[in-house]
């Protein structure tokens, strides 16, 4: 993979470790293949998660322009927010992020504990608006008066969910293949929960460039029309090949599962917060309620679907999170 030309700065503990989940595997029962869990809730910068490896090159890219301010968005519990502050911290980059009511939750804890607090704590200067339609023009009046102040901002898209960004993803596609031993029989799966979709669509190009060894799976945890997530997954894709010259060997693959989000995005479901105690009662790891938990509840369904066979392998992509736990403990009483 030709990504040395792209500007990045090394920010993860990569590669992070693949492990096998004996304990839930047998659990999960006799239709449930092979098991392993990759663990990029280890990735380091503020207690880690996914969109550390996409700041390595959003920050390269930043940095190489020049700027001096980082402005990004998310909701109130935002794990990309949390790690943008972090990396902006170790580099001593000002970070300003708007943060939106998006999830309807009043409890005390979501509104001050959780990710907002490290927020806080790492020194991000946060704007909070009262809806996602209110980001937007918020950002716009933000880059305007710090450009009228002298000062350079860089504007990362919620979830760091661009073509830079995603180029985290395209790397890590090679990273997960060095650590798999050869297999002659059955497919590997790699599965993730997919929301903004700049995970999926860096996993997606990797793997395309590659010749599509592995089978890529996201489970939808973001939004009830299953058809516009996989629409932005598609185009950011699109957006990879083209805008940064990547040539796929294989035609992209796209699996998204749906069925799994609940009602809405950051609301908790049921199966997903039975996943997070599974997971954590099998295997001593944490996940959260609506992210991680949310795709495992996904998997763990087609496990006793008879969904794999006997011969496949699959690996849950875990994107972190559980640093959100702390806005959720109502997931013990669900």
């Amino acid at each position: 993979m030709d990504l040395i030309r792209f500007p990045r700065i090394p920010l993860a503990f990569l590669p992070t470790p693949l492990m096998p989940m004996p304990r839930l595997q047998a659990h999960l029962g006799p239709k449930c293949p092979a098991l392993f869990i990759k663990r990029d809730d280890c990735t380091g910068l503020a207690q880690g998660g996914n969109k550390t490896r996409k700041l390595e090159f959003l920050l390269g890219d930043a940095l190489a322009k020049n700027a001096d301010v980082i402005i990004t968005s998310g909701a109130l519990q935002s794990n990309h927010v949390r790690q943008t502050a972090a990396a902006c911290a170790a580099k001593g980059l000002k970070c300003v992020v708007v943060l939106s009511q998006s999830v309807p939750r009043t409890l005390p804890v979501y509104i001050e504990n959780g990710n907002l607090l490290l927020d806080d704590i790492l020194g991000a200067q946060v704007h909070r608006v009262d809806s996602a339609d209110d980001v937007a023009p918020t950002i716009n009046v933000l880059v305007n008066q710090l450009t009228a102040a002298g000062q350079y901002p860089y504007v990362i898209p919620t979830g760091g969910s661009n073509c830079v960004g995603a180029l985290g993803y395209v790397n890590a596609v090679q990273e997960c293949i060095a650590q798999c031993s050869p297999q002659t029989n059955g497919q590997t799966y790699v599965v993730h929960a997919s929301a903004s979709g700049g995970t999926q669509a860096g996993l997606v190009a990797g793997n395309a460039m590659l010749g599509n060894p592995l089978r890529v799976v996201g489970v939808n945890v973001y939004k009830q029309d299953n058809q516009a997530v996989l629409a932005n997954i598609q185009s950011l894709v699109t957006q990879i090949q083209q805008d940064c010259q990547l040539s796929f060997s294989a035609k992209p693959e796209f699996t998204l599962w749906h069925g799994y989000q609940g009602e809405a995005y950051g609301i908790p479901t049921e199966a997903g917060n039975h996943a997070v105690l599974t997971l954590a009662q099998q295997e001593g790891i944490l996940a959260d309620p609506v992210y991680s938990g949310k795709a495992l509840a996904g998997l763990m369904d087609k496990c006793a679907s008879g969904h794999f066979s006997a011969e496949d392998r699959v690996i849950f992509l875990h994107t972190g999170g559980a640093t959100a736990l702390h806005a959720y403990p109502d997931i013990l009483h669900s």
